[in-house]
């Protein structure tokens, strides 16, 4: 059996196919930016480029985050407009993931709304529970960070939708590529002093990790603050705007220094995650990282002294940057047993 997972965020479009033989799973995985804010209207088409390059399946699963962007009134709407465009591109029945780990037709999918929108992490979730009893999940993407706990192979998360995810310290708005240097750090070191920054769209987290060489250039997708190449030296003048200098007034080692400094702050907000969660349960959790900020969900681990796998070596297979995708694909063909 074949099932292509989709995974439709704001800023990427991600893919999975998840075939079923006997007892062995294959996966395989597309990732590719798309900022819908800019053009809705040509989501259909990127998803049709994207299922072009996988094989035919019998279903399809889908998961979504784009319904939360500004260019849909409501998540209604977004939710909506998504389920049609994968209805367009997608052979065989569609079925759509909940926030209560359920699959619902396309048809009640678009009736209720608010149980579909933003369901990806409790796709990973559900499949990490499969594996692991007892775990903190850490899925950190370009954008956010998802902390779900799981015990007794049970997510236990206590929030659903975004805004009881955010006060319940679950969803955590710092990802390694588009977060606001400034809504990170109120204050970088410089010149001997912590210097405030400029509460102005400078530079973001991927300036920071590109020029720290823990992410590939290529994988800052999206717009830079300046429209300039995401790289490292562009990603230095980006970062010395934020406390109003330049490359002439800074030198590299002041920059490396300030760039360290919003890695650690990311690190430790994290780390202040994994505590407010885990403080829940009696004894440590161990974290199950994902996402393309995988190595910051380690850091932050070690940093309370926590023991931390890749979700890769867990399944035993690559999910690449794709886990809610190959989630939700993996939930719909391998349901679980009933006892």
């Amino acid at each position: 059996m074949r099932v292509i997972g989709w995974d439709i965020g704001g800023a990427n479009v991600k893919a999975a196919l998840v075939t079923v033989d006997g007892g062995r799973i294959d996966v395989r995985t597309i990732s590719r930016p798309f900022e819908i804010w800019k053009d809705r209207t040509a989501l259909p088409g990127i998803l049709k480029s994207v299922a072009a390059d996988l094989p035919t399946a019998e279903a399809t699963a889908v998961t979504m985050t784009a319904e939360l962007s500004d260019v849909f009134r409501t998540k209604r709407e977004g939710v909506n407009f998504v389920l049609d465009a994968v209805g367009a591109v997608s052979e065989g029945s569609v079925a759509v993931f909940t926030t209560d780990g359920a699959f619902l037709s396309a048809a009640e999918g678009g009736r209720r709304p608010l149980e579909v929108a933003a369901s990806n992490w409790m796709g990973t979730a559900l499949l990490v529970a499969r594996h692991v009893p007892d775990a903190l999940l850490v899925d950190i993407g370009s954008t956010t960070t998802d902390v779900v706990p799981i015990r007794a192979g049970r997510v236990l998360a206590r929030g659903r939708t975004d805004p009881e995810r955010l006060l319940a310290g679950e969803l955590v708005y710092t990802g390694v590529v588009r977060t606001n240097v400034a809504a990170i750090v109120n204050r970088l070191p410089l010149w001997g002093g912590q210097c405030p920054v400029a509460a102005e769209y400078f530079a973001v987290s991927g300036d920071v990790h590109v020029l720290l060489g823990d992410l590939d250039p290529a994988a800052y997708t999206g717009s830079t603050p300046d429209g300039r190449a995401p790289e490292a030296a562009w990603a230095a003048e980006r970062l010395a705007r934020v406390v109003c200098a330049d490359i002439e007034m800074l030198n590299g080692k002041e920059i490396e220094a300030m760039a360290r400094a919003v890695a650690e702050a990311q690190v430790q907000q994290v780390a202040a995650a994994l505590d407010h969660v885990g403080r829940r349960f009696s004894g440590p959790l161990p974290v199950i990282a994902t996402g393309l900020g995988a190595f910051l969900a380690h850091r932050a681990a070690a940093a309370r002294g926590l023991h931390s796998r890749d979700l890769s070596d867990v399944l035993g297979v690559d999910v690449g940057l794709a886990a809610p995708a190959v989630a939700v694909a993996w939930l719909l063909a391998v349901p679980p047993q009933r006892s």
